[in-house]
Order: C-alpha cells, then structure tokens, then sequence
C-alpha cells in the first residue's frame, strides 16, 4: 500500500507465511484509521503459532482483546455446539401443526376474497360519483348486495380469532363486525326511508378505504412478505378513516332514530310478558353512545 508516513509518501508491504494453508482471497475493509484484512483458515483447528517460522516477526503485535488460547477456544466451541443441540432438542418437541398450510391457504384467500369485495365497492363508488356524476341518493341500491356479502363473510374474523387462528383479541373483533352489521342490517336494510339517505355513501366509502389497505396486508403478512408502502397506508389510512367512519355511523344513527319513534319498529309494545315497554329509539340512544365511547376509547 502507498502511505504517507514520517519518511514522507512510501511504498508499506509485508509477507506473512502462515503455517497452515487459508483462504487464497482474503477479506479486506478500509476505515479511517486502518486497514483490515481478514484471513480464513482452510481447516478449522487450532494452530501453535500463526506462522511457519518460530520466532514471531517484530511488526507483528496480538490483538489481546479477542486472543484465546487453546483451552478457551475448545470452551467456546463446545458452547455452541451445546447451543446448537440445545435448539434442535427444543425444536423437536414443538408439536409441528399438520394443518399449518391449510389454515394459511384460508386466510390468504378469505382476505383475498374480501379485497376483492372491497375494491369492487371502493371503485364502483368512485366511478359512479366523481366520473358518471351519479348522485349520493342511490349509493345503498347498486353497493348493497356486496356489501351485506363482505360484511357477512367477515362474522368469519370472529370466529377465527375465537379459535386462535389469528392473533387478534377477540372483544374488539366482535364490537367491530357486529357494529357494522347493525348499522348496515338493522338500520339501514331495515329502513327505507334512510337507504335514500346521502350518509349511506359516506359509511359505505370510508369502510371500503380502510378494508382496501387491511386485507391485503393481512394478505401478505400470511406468506410472510412485509411492503412497507402497504404497512404505512394500512396504519396512517386507519388515522383519518376510522373517526370518520365513526362519525357517519353516528349520524345514521341520529337520523334513524326519529323514523324508528315514528314507525315502532322493533320496539316492545304492550301487551307482552315482561308488561314493559321499550322503544327501540331508546335503544338506539344507548347504542349511540357506546358508538361514540368505542370509538374515543380505540
């Protein structure tokens, strides 16, 4: 190597004759205060010396911090060879899961499946507003068949999470599926005087937007794939879309609540054998506010 040192600009070589055989091409790694030169033995054993001659060279100086002798050396590599076991007898006893394939098979197609779904809303959505310039008031007769499809097929989330198939708690799982399903069965399908309503298309567009960006992250998490990209919209799309989705179900709430006074759907009229009369409406007011704690509390 050429090198400026107190003799000024010089040419530094050195030769080293090991005295067993290495590696012909060593590894090299330049910092700025040194050079390092990595060289791997042929045959992992332990040497007398580093070199053929006896006597050790004058420029050459052991590096105490990583020096072992032979007895610390067979100490280290007993270690890992009882680490290595260690880990294998572990392993072993680790029941292996038969059913491990089938159970991912399912999952990536049953989020597959729901990003279909989903997609199909989000886009025929977008086409029919922004591009046929389509109006808001019949979002829930031409969206809602997939809808109640999508919606239907994911009680299967509770169930998964049930069974430990996927890691996800339960309780929020089951307040998630079941308060959307109560706002797209019981209030909306319900009612027609609010399948008209222009909150039906703000629901139904801010679930389809957060479902576009879980499933398939979900998806590839199955196969054990990350996409950064992906993992950033599926937790910063949740951040603006889920508050607002909240806040269009509460408004379908508020907005039904005088049809259902009006209409007594579903109330408890007398006579009945409790001999007590409940409103619907009440009930709906109760929901209304478990609606709004949920989503404050999440």
């Amino acid at each position: 190597a050429q090198g400026h040192g107190a003799k000024g600009d010089n040419i530094y070589e050195f030769q080293i004759e090991f005295l067993q055989p290495v590696e012909p091409k060593p590894v090299c790694r330049v910092t700025q205060r040194q050079l390092n030169i990595t060289v791997q033995k042929k045959e992992s054993n332990w040497w007398e010396r580093l070199t053929k001659q006896e006597k050790r060279p004058l420029f050459l100086a052991p590096d105490f911090d990583r020096w072992l002798d032979e007895s610390d050396a067979e100490m280290e590599l007993k270690e890992k060879e009882e680490e290595k076991i260690n880990k294998m007898k572990i392993e072993s006893r680790v029941p292996k899961d038969p059913f491990k394939h089938l159970k991912k098979g399912y999952l990536i197609m049953y989020n597959l499946v729901q990003f279909l779904g989903f997609s199909w809303i989000f886009v025929n959505m977008t086409v029919r507003l922004f591009i046929l310039g389509k109006s808001f008031y019949d979002t829930f007769h031409t969206i809602a068949d997939m809808m109640y499809f999508c919606q239907t097929l994911a009680l299967m989330e509770v169930i998964n999470s049930l069974i430990g198939l996927v890691k996800s708690p339960l309780l929020p799982t089951v307040l998630q599926i079941f308060g959307r399903n109560f706002i797209l069965f019981v209030v909306l399908g319900s009612l027609e005087e609010m399948q008209s309503k222009p909150v039906v298309f703000f629901v139904f567009y801010f679930w389809s937007i957060v479902e576009l960006f879980r499933y398939p992250y979900y998806m590839l998490s199955c196969i054990g794939i990350e996409w950064k990209p992906l993992t950033w919209l599926r937790y910063t799309s949740w951040i603006p879309f889920y508050p607002l989705g909240g806040l269009a179900e509460a408004v379908c709430i508020v907005q039904s609540i005088p049809i259902f006074s009006e209409t007594g759907k579903f109330s408890l009229g007398l006579p009945n054998p409790l001999n007590v009369t409940i409103q619907f409406s009440f009930l709906l007011q109760i929901c209304l506010i478990a609606l709004v704690l949920g989503k404050v509390l999440n």
